[in-house]
């Protein structure tokens, strides 16, 4: 195919560029060698200038009750927006955030907006704790540790019970129902206050370091930590980023996105690149999920994205029905110049078989689509890497960002990365201790992962993952088990059979595998499903690599990691260790010498 060049833009990329200083004791920092250039005072700088230069531009959408899509522009947006603030001063609320349970929308965005642009944190929280359960009592500790002063839904009659069991004070807001909840406001009635002065006002007295955001992460190990996001780290991010994809000041990005806002990925990198740059943004109702994915893909056909983000689990979904269905193949592949994938966790075999589709949509002379991706945590808003040139294979984290600086120190026979910049949050909201130990005596955060530079004689080629430091442990041989790496090859290994997978066998002989089965498993019968296992699990003998990365059993799961439960990592990765917690009796029962139809044993 044609070598990369995104929008026929020979100056789309910058060129790859990092700098490496030794320090004693192995360690050693990577930065990028280029300034950070100056970024926005605030979120809503962004508003303001866009709602000024490009009134007329669409810059929010999503499908109303009838299906057809709901349009705003700049300007439009900008109006609510200014309309809401009014609202939200004239109630003189106490302080405390804004506090939002419902999933991705329009108002639930132009609420986010207004808040922000009057000085006010926002603090959107996964549906999961209040639309997927009755039970509500992890919701109400975080309300609890928030006490915001505004809690927003956008139904009643779906978020209403979560809202009304909370025993706290705050005013509450639907879009729709609230006649239902005795003293709820409807969402109209923010929407019917005229702007006044004093949004601007309170809009000039935002400072940089001002709280804007508080994102909480996956609570694993109990109630989620507050993330302070100040305006500084999210403007910075977009200026680091925009720095090495230069595109984004030349090219409207074009998205269709279902990423949620409750977590850095859809709420920060994605939803901010968009406002940042002027471009649009399609609110995708549709999730990687049986029964959700099809209205995905009928939105894809509507949008035609320019740039497309999801995680691995929604290229998995998505890739049957681009093999199978041409006509939704080129309608997903006639715009799309990139495709972004979350962190190392792209199996190979996925990217093969989307590359597979582009070229038998585009023929062998047609134009590439760059995968790329990036690393960073909801600590550090997201980025501190970012793959900024082409690669041919998952495991590329890119190079650090213009600002940002990652520290590498020899553990446990890994390097831990520490990271360093404007992006990186200042603590955790009310505490202090937990802050503290959150860095180093030279101020990195300790992020808690492992990387490794992918050529040591030139550090531009950037940083190959290396799994989470924690996440790995020894066998009763004493061989350590790098459940990072692992990791990618078992769910490569299994694919399509294998959703993701957690790496067992801490203090045992042996190492084996909990899966979390694809749909394609679970089409198979049980004793197919087995066999295709037993091979998959030979094949990874045969490849080597000794017994801490050749799994000698394997079980499938009858459930999906929980989000309730904490087994989904707010950088939307499995997490390793709640699963392992959680699922304790699925464990007993891989490494039992009992019969049982979910366990492959070699």
């Amino acid at each position: 195919m044609k070598p990369l060049q995104l929008f026929d833009d020979p100056n789309a990329l910058a060129p790859a560029r990092a700098e490496r200083l030794d320090l004693p004791d192995g360690a050693f920092v990577l930065r990028h060698p280029e300034p950070l250039q100056p970024y926005s005072r605030c979120v809503g700088a962004w508003l303001e200038h866009w709602a000024a230069t490009t009134p007329d531009a669409l810059f929010l959408a999503e499908r109303d009750t009838d299906g057809h899509w709901r349009r705003l522009s700049y300007g439009q947006v900008r109006e609510q927006v200014g309309r809401v603030a009014q609202s939200l001063l004239d109630l003189d609320l106490p302080d405390g955030p804004v506090a939002v349970l419902s999933d991705n929308a329009v108002d639930h965005a132009l609420l986010l907006l207004a808040s922000m642009h009057v000085g006010r944190p926002v603090c959107t929280i996964s549906s999961a704790y209040s639309r997927l359960t009755r039970d509500f009592g992890k919701l109400h500790g975080m309300l609890d540790a928030l006490q915001p002063a505004l809690v927003y839904a956008s139904d009643a009659a779906v978020y209403g019970p979560a809202v009304s069991g909370w025993r706290g004070r705050a005013t509450a807001v639907f879009s729709r129902g609230a006649g239902e909840v005795p003293g709820a406001l409807g969402w109209a009635d923010l929407l019917a206050t005229a702007e006044t002065a004093a949004v601007l006002a309170a809009y000039h007295a935002v400072r940089p370091d001002d709280p804007a955001k508080f994102l909480l992460t996956s609570g694993s190990t109990g109630l989620p930590k507050a993330v302070v996001n100040t305006h500084r780290m999210l403007t910075a991010n977009q200026q680091q980023i925009a720095q090495v994809w230069p595109f984004l000041n030349r090219h409207r990005l074009q998205l269709l996105d279902w990423l949620p806002w409750s977590h850095t990925f859809g709420g920060n990198h994605n939803f901010n690149m968009v406002l940042a740059h002027g471009g649009s943004l399609h609110i995708d109702e549709g999730r990687p999920a049986p029964g959700l994915i099809d209205r995905t893909v009928r939105n894809l056909r509507d949008v035609k994205p320019n740039f497309f983000f999801n995680v691995p689990r929604g290229f998995d979904m998505l890739l049957p029905y681009l093999e199978q269905d041409e006509g939704f193949a080129r309608d997903f592949f006639v715009r799309l110049e990139a495709v972004f994938y979350a962190g190392a966790a792209l199996p190979q075999s996925l990217w093969q078989r989307l590359e597979g589709v582009v070229q038998r949509v585009r023929g062998e002379g047609g134009r590439r689509v760059w995968f790329t991706s990036a690393w960073g945590a909801t600590e550090t808003a997201p980025a501190i890497t970012s793959v900024y040139w082409p690669i041919e294979r998952a495991g590329c984290i890119g190079g650090p960002l213009p600002g940002a600086e990652i520290k590498f120190v020899p553990n446990a026979g890994k390097l831990e990365m520490r990271v360093r910049g404007p992006n990186v949050f200042p603590g955790y909201r009310n505490a202090p201790e937990l802050s503290a130990k959150a860095f180093d005596a030279d101020g990195f955060y300790l992020i808690g992962d492992a990387g490794r530079l992918v050529d040591e004689a030139d550090p531009s080629q950037g940083v190959a993952f290396d799994g989470r430091v924690a996440e790995d442990f020894k066998l009763m041989s004493g061989t350590w088990v790098s459940v990072g790496t692992l990791r990618l090859r078992a769910v490569t290994a299994l694919t399509p059979l294998a959703a993701d997978v957690v790496v067992t066998g801490h203090d045992r002989e042996e190492v084996g595998l909990l899966v979390f089965p694809s749909p394609a498993a679970r089409e198979l019968s049980a004793e197919a499903l087995a066999e295709r296992l037993r091979a998959a699990l030979l094949a990874m003998r045969h490849e080597g690599g000794g017994s801490s990365q050749s799994p000698t059993r394997a079980r499938m799961l009858d459930e999906a990691p929980s989000v309730d439960a904490g087994e989904i990592t707010d950088k939307g990765y499995v997490n390793q260790r709640a699963v392992l917690q959680r699922r304790a009796a699925e464990v007993i029962a891989l490494y039992s010498n009992v019969p049982d139809p979910r366990t492959v044993r070699l």
